[in-house]
């Protein structure tokens, strides 16, 4: 028995490890999160029943990173955190201590060190005892200081992530292969080229001050002292009396803000750190965990069991992806009957078969529907070898990464272009309000949808809308009024809208100083030359050719030609840059009155040379808030750092 016991106990550990490589090193997912933690957990019951820990067992190492570059030892071992889905664990753990609850991003662990006021180095986690220097790439990193005003010798954990909007904007501009935005942080940190990371959009959030020449006992402390340095630290909430009640209140704060969908950085859980440092570093270490460092909860995911309809099979942007439609189920308080099985690898590792086959389903981090099981086979996959949307031929691809993906083979089916339209309607494109990606999915699959003017002819199907599911006559009606309205626009969205490989806010706003946008379409198709941008500051030659060569496209040029029929383009201003505003960093935040929105209020500051930030820090001159009373977060925070609130009257009386 024991025997059979250590087979299954090695089958594990090679599985487990096969897929944390792959998913710390951006490869394919070998499996999903559910799975992995299910597996762990039935290696730690086989090890406790055994006796027996192999050496690789990851219940005794710590997931390796594999960016290559100079290695160098951790000052203080970055040890892993000890896992738990029961709020009664966590309360055993705090011993009635008191404790802070914070987000457990969803990234890659990189250790910063300052001393005499200067960044030393930054290393990656690596095993948690060697990881890689990667200090030349510190300038592509949001919210790693070069400089801070702690003269002694600091040293600073924190995760490197990319929010989902920063993600899906670089795979719509790049038509890049990444399953999600940790692969994507992963791979960029093995870039040599500091400017192609800059495109990335890394941002580096400190978790903890693991070491300060100064003695800072509480956690929290060392918390509020790493903000009055300039950092945006990791958001935490503080529980003085841990009790299960309180623990629980708190988890469900956190859950609220990803169930709702207002945490921007991907999470995969929570960790609870004891305020008392000193008590936190009696703990012993179990294998890589010290025992009283940290604790991470990970959400219990429902589970319903249910039984599969059909396979749809759905072209959006590269691929054409399978959904699972399944029998209705309630989880998380909402009813879901569809799933994406995301490609052909995953319906492969999963073993989808056809109508019939019982599944198991959960809300992956209480959002994203996934099929975590099949109990029951019945048939077999039908890959079609037609596209759903053009007809045309369709064909297995394997991917960079490994995955095997089904392709359309048009390269100008509309399907592909999904990502696009619904950059193209969104609020910093067009802004065609009512216009979802899903609408604009079944309007492509009806054939009203082939380019970005036939938006503005809607109204000749607006009879066939109304009987679409979610549609009435009265929404149909907003939704054709929205149309109208989103007719006039200003250059700088319409450019950012039309998804031009590259080009971002602000590489729009960069051309659009120098250029009108039809001299820019003009320069662009005519020129002979694809640096013809580049010396415009930030654009460079990559950018300038990128743009170049979308517009010598026919295809491309005659799409935007069409469309400008349909559009009343005003030119942004380009206001002459004045010195009201230099050396001052500004929040803004709440309504605005004075000005038609913040955007608006955001370019007068940057016109007249100074700088607005998205949140509160050591470095913030003034916060703008016509609500001065208010108990928001920022508010809290500029109180607690001695900034200034101002209302939009007395910005407008200081500054204008």
């Amino acid at each position: 028995m024991k025997e059979e016991k250590t087979t299954m106990m090695k089958q594990l550990v090679e599985q487990l490890n096969n897929a944390s490589q792959a998913y710390y090193n951006g490869e394919a997912e070998l499996m999903s999160d559910y799975e992995w933690d299910s597996k762990f957990d039935q290696l730690k019951l086989l090890e406790d029943e055994t006796g027996i820990v192999l050496p690789d067992s990851p219940t005794n190492k710590v997931s390796e990173d594999s960016i290559s570059g100079k290695k160098e030892p951790h000052e203080f071992p970055a040890l892993s955190l000890a896992k738990t889905k029961s709020v009664a664990d966590l309360e055993k753990w705090a011993s009635n201590k008191p404790i802070w609850i914070s987000w457990k991003l969803d990234g890659l662990t990189l250790v910063a060190t300052y001393d005499d006021g200067k960044l030393t180095k930054i290393v990656t986690r690596g095993d948690g005892h060697i990881g890689t220097n990667i200090t030349h790439l510190a300038p592509a990193i949001k919210g790693v200081l070069p400089k801070i005003s702690e003269k002694g010798h600091l040293v600073i954990r924190g995760e490197a992530v990319i929010s989902y909007e920063d993600f899906n904007n670089f795979l719509l501009e790049t038509e890049s292969d990444y399953a999600n935005p940790r692969n994507l942080a992963s791979g960029s940190l093995t870039l040599k080229d500091v400017d192609e990371v800059k495109l990335r959009h890394i941002q580096w959030i400190p978790f903890t001050l693991v070491y300060s020449d100064q003695e800072i006992l509480s956690w929290g402390q060392r918390m509020d002292y790493l903000e009055k340095l300039g950092f945006q630290t990791v958001e935490h909430r503080f529980i003085e009396n841990p009790t299960s009640v309180n623990i629980q209140e708190k988890i469900d704060e956190f859950t609220q803000k990803v169930t709702h969908k207002k945490q921007p950085f991907p999470v995969d859980g929570l960790v609870i750190t004891y305020d008392d440092t000193q008590y936190a570093s009696t703990g012993s270490v179990t294998g890589h965990h010290a025992t009283r460092s940290g604790y991470a909860f990970k959400w219990q995911d429902e589970y319903a069991e249910t039984v599969l309809d059909h396979i749809e099979w759905s072209c959006a942007a590269s691929t054409i992806s399978p959904v699972a439609v399944f029998q209705p189920v309630e989880l998380e308080g909402t009813t879901v009957q569809r799933a994406s099985l995301c490609n052909i690898s995953e319906c492969e590792r999963l073993g989808i078969g056809d109508a019939g086959t019982k599944l198991q389903v959960i809300k992956a981090n209480k959002i994203i529907p996934k099929v975590i099981k099949i109990t029951e086979k019945v048939g077999v996959l039908n890959i079609p070898d037609k596209c759903p949307v053009c007809g045309a031929e369709a064909h297995v691809v394997l991917s960079e990464s490994g995955t095997k993906k089904l392709h359309c083979s048009n390269a100008d089916c509309t399907a592909k272009q999904l990502k696009k339209f619904a950059r193209f309607v969104s609020k910093d494109g067009v802004n065609i309000d009512g216009i979802s990606e899903q609408t604009v999915s079944t309007f492509i699959n009806h054939g009203w949808i082939r380019d970005y003017a036939d938006f503005y002819h809607l109204k000749d199907f607006a009879y066939q809308i109304t009987s679409l599911d979610g549609f009435g006559k009265k929404s149909v009606s907003k939704l054709l009024e929205s149309i109208e309205k989103s007719r006039n626009t200003d250059s700088r969205h319409l450019l950012y809208a039309l998804s031009i490989p590259l080009c971002g806010f602000d590489v729009a706003k960069r051309l659009l100083s120098k250029y009108t946008f039809k001299e820019l379409m003009e320069t662009a198709k005519t020129s002979l030359f694809d640096d013809v941008f580049a010396s415009i500051d930030g654009i460079g030659p990559e950018k300038s050719a990128r743009f170049v060569n979308w517009f010598k496209d026919d295809k491309n040029y005659l799409k935007v030609s069409n469309l400008l029929k349909e559009l009343d383009v005003k030119e942004v201003e380009v206001a002459e840059v004045g010195t009201k505003c230099a050396g001052q960093t500004f929040v803004i935040t709440g309504d605005v009155y004075h000005y038609k929105n913040r955007n608006e209020l955001k370019a007068y500051i940057e016109s007249q040379g100074g700088k607005v930030t998205g949140s509160v820090s050591k470095s913030t001159t003034y916060l703008i808030n016509n609500d001065a009373e208010s108990q928001s977060s920022k508010n809290k925070k500029a109180h607690q750092l001695g900034i200034s609130i101002i209302t939009e009257e007395q910005f407008r009386e200081k500054f204008t």
